[in-house]
């Protein structure tokens, strides 16, 4: 994509070419080629119209450094600092409310403070056609115990075109590594990507995403919540950009709250005590807010539990957003759309098993949890053949499901006799009796009592199939108010509204 301003067009596919032979090999496979970190630092610099300033704290100046090494870079950096010091940061971007630096408060500050500084400093009668950018990161390596390895905000503010607002990308990441000065080798290529990208790759933001990585690995680093904002990213929904960095295997688990927005699960899950429900929700039912709330009430009458400091969460897991072997997008967006409109709070994540989630969690929070499930989720909890990829089997995926301080709070169902199935009369393999036993009698497994038997006849699956073929009575089975959103929004293919509409007209 090429930008008002670019040098020529011999100079630029001389910098740009990939690197070719004359002699091509019977069963050669195409290679992308992806360009290196010094040729996307030195495309930026060469183009007379990219202008703007660098804020680097916390791993050195390892991305405007790419820029000075490539060349040319006068023509691009206007300016580039490093606010170390509390005192001189402070005076330059406000205090924190909560005395932190490292935060996302943080690094808005200093985008807004610099490009606004741009805009004050730089003439545009002067400059009529300069695409002002302002690139910052605010970040923590890791410590000298390696116990910690850090993680850090990095974003950019930018233009496309002279008269045009600025566009926004901002990202969270953590870093994998246990040497200080990998990390900030890894950010300042992370920082190259960024920029580049938001200048070149900005008309498809999945693929954005991937270019990241250029030149990276995913176990040096971990990009765990990205947003979008501005005119050229109006029509971009930042759910399904944290569905991207699933899918991409860039994190493990991303959240997003009633609102839409992503939010950092280190930030909302630090030392709560958490509450999570996982399933399908295809769609939310009455049984999966019955199951929520009267696990909530038990969860918050136990000792250990604050409810000021109890946190829920609807976990989705990324095997149940498949279908046929892909990821269906729509689908996915319509789930979190309900459970948004319901006040929850959604976790997307790539855990099929359950003690990999309470193993996640526990990384945030050492305090007590629960887990809310149906009777037939626990039953495959102890089903043996989940755990054979791991050296400890069953015993090792219970260690780590119920080391913590971790209670689950089972929700029953009717079998095909229509008989009420509890942890009292559930029935698991003959091998893992005893097993279940010991966590039953320890207290680990507790019945969620107050129900409403009639909830125990509803199945999304049969509700989904409702919904696809037009039948009625349906939206009596959905949480209050959520069959009103699906009409609305045409959610899960519902087209019922309309037919109706038509078949009466026609009558």
């Amino acid at each position: 994509m090429q930008h008002t301003g670019d040098v020529k067009e011999s100079l630029n596919k001389k910098i740009m070419k990939s690197i070719t032979t004359d002699i091509k090999v019977r069963g050669d496979k195409v290679i992308e080629q992806i360009p290196s970190i010094k040729d996307k630092a030195l495309r930026i610099n060469l183009n007379e119209n990219i202008y703007g300033t660098f804020a680097e704290i916390g791993a050195g100046q390892e991305t405007v450094r790419n820029f000075f090494r490539a060349g040319a870079s006068s023509g691009t950096i206007a300016k580039a600092m490093s606010a170390y010091d509390k005192d001189f940061s402070d005076a330059i971007y406000g205090e924190e409310v909560d005395g932190r630096y490292v935060t996302e408060s943080r690094l808005k500050k200093m985008l807004s403070h610099e490009i606004n500084l741009v805009e004050q400093r730089l003439n545009r009668d002067k400059h009529p056609n300069k695409l002002f950018f302002s690139y910052a990161n605010t970040v923590a390596t890791i410590d000298f115990a390696k116990q910690f390895k850090g993680h850090g905000w990095v974003g950019i503010v930018y233009q496309v075109e002279p008269d045009e607002d600025y566009n926004e990308i901002t990202l969270h990441i953590r870093f994998k590594e246990n040497d200080a000065k990998l990390q900030q080798e890894t950010l300042g290529i992370l920082g190259v990507n960024l920029i580049y990208g938001a200048f070149y790759k900005y008309n498809d933001p999945k693929k954005l995403l991937r270019y990241l990585y250029d030149h990276l690995d995913k176990d040096q680093l971990e990009i765990d919540t990205i947003n979008f904002s501005g005119p050229r990213f109006a029509n971009v929904d930042n759910r399904l950009m944290s569905l991207q960095l699933v899918k991409n295997g860039m994190t493990d688990a991303v959240m997003f709250g009633p609102d839409g927005k992503n939010i950092l699960p280190a930030a909302v899950l630090y030392k709560k005590n958490i509450l999570a429900l996982r399933g399908s929700f295809r769609p939310v039912t009455k049984v999966n807010m019955d199951m929520y709330e009267e696990s909530y009430n038990m969860f918050i009458q136990e000792n250990k539990v604050d409810k000021d400091n109890t946190f829920v969460v609807f976990e989705i897991t990324l095997s149940n957003l498949k279908a046929e072997g892909e990821i269906d997008e729509r689908d996915f967006l319509d789930r979190a759309e309900l459970l948004c409109k319901l006040g929850q709070t959604v976790m997307i994540s790539n855990f099929q098993e359950y003690f990999k989630v309470v193993e996640y969690f526990s990384n945030y929070s050492k305090a007590r949890m629960g887990l809310a499930m149906g009777v037939s989720n626990l039953v495959e909890i102890f089903d043996e053949k989940y755990y054979r990829h791991l050296s400890g089997g069953i015993l090792e995926a219970f260690g780590k499901l119920f080391y913590r301080d971790l209670k689950v709070y089972l929700y029953p169902m009717k079998d095909e006799n229509g008989n009420v199935v509890t942890s009292e009369n559930l029935k698991v393999h003959p091998r893992m009796k005893e097993l279940y036993k010991f966590f039953k009698f320890n207290g680990k497994v507790i019945d969620i009592k107050d129900y409403d038997e009639k909830n125990l006849d509803i199945f999304s699956r049969k509700v989904l199939k409702m919904i696809c073929k037009c039948e009625t009575g349906w939206e009596e089975l959905l949480p209050k108010g959520t069959a009103e959103v699906i009409k609305k929004e045409k959610l899960f293919s519902y087209a019922c509204e309309l037919d109706l509409k038509e078949q009466a007209e026609i009558k």
